[in-house]
């Protein structure tokens, strides 16, 4: 896709005088490229009549908490964070296809009860027009309660967002893709807290390595590592090898392997045929 400035910029444009309707706002914040840029979008535009909120909880690791932090102290906006059991949601932690709705209704309608408790008018999520043509049955459950997604609605795409958020200087712009551990589970797998810390440490493993873009799904007790196709030589080197296997192993792991795809969004939806697609978005 070839990125035109003047076509992004009156996306930019429309993006405020959707904000600015709000009047005040809430914004699911989880310090993602998306939200970071949406955020601070918000704030430029509502000031203090706007505030992130963040969940914290096992399926989002502590480093990406505390990034968040650090941006809005850095920045001066007000954060509201709340502790978010979504494992203990009921029906979560059996993992079905429809495991994203169930995650989203419970922590958007705890969403909109602080936001109202603070006195912020509406909630807003950070999904982009990309996000439409993606199995995302959580897009169904903000729909249903009507938060808004103001990305989506000035039209605007993931590589804008990183390209304008270059542009405003946010440390975010080129931050890899990052969704929740749950989505490291196979379908139908139970989700426990010690599964979630298992991919948590192994992946937190694998970035401190200098791996740029990682996933580590797991089956069962298998890790099932997606990095970027370019990164695959660095595991000819047996070192590397040997400290990835022990380490994972001492994590809980009993077999270790590299997906010979690569990194990519939503794997673990490839094996779901489009009924099971079609019947998670149904009542």
């Amino acid at each position: 896709m070839v990125y035109n400035s003047d076509k992004a910029h009156l996306k930019k444009e429309k993006l405020k005088e959707i904000l600015r309707g709000y009047g005040s706002l809430a914004i699911a914040f989880s310090g993602g490229v998306d939200s970071t840029f949406l955020l601070k979008m918000a704030h430029d535009v509502l000031g203090d009549n706007c505030a992130a909120v963040t969940g914290r909880s096992e399926s989002f690791p502590e480093r990406e908490y505390k990034e968040s932090m650090d941006f809005c102290r850095a920045e001066g906006i007000r954060q509201i964070a709340f502790n978010s059991e979504e494992i203990d949601t009921p029906g979560y932690a059996e993992n079905p296809v429809n495991r994203c709705y169930i995650c989203k209704h419970a922590l958007f309608s705890s969403l909109l009860k602080l936001a109202e408790e603070n006195g912020l008018k509406y909630v807003a999520e950070g999904s982009n027009t990309d996000d439409n043509g993606d199995f995302r049955p959580g897009l169904k459950a903000i729909a249903e309660l009507g938060i808004k997604s103001p990305l989506r609605e000035a039209g605007l795409t993931k590589e804008e967002i990183r390209l304008l958020s270059k542009e405003m200087e946010l440390p975010t712009w080129d931050k890899p893709s990052y969704a929740c551990l749950a989505s490291r589970f196979v379908y139908g797998e139970t989700i426990t807290r010690e599964k979630l810390s298992m991919v948590d440490r192994a992946e937190e493993l694998l970035l401190k390595m200098g791996f740029r873009q990682v996933r580590v799904r797991i089956h069962d007790r298998i890790a099932r590592i997606e990095v970027e196709q370019k990164d695959f030589e660095r595991f000819a080197d047996p070192a590397v090898r040997d400290r990835i296997y022990t380490e994972l192993k001492g994590f809980g792991f009993s077999y270790v392997a590299l997906d010979l795809r690569g990194y990519r969004t939503g794997s673990m939806n490839e094996t779901l045929s489009e009924q099971q697609k079609r019947s998670s978005y149904e009542p």
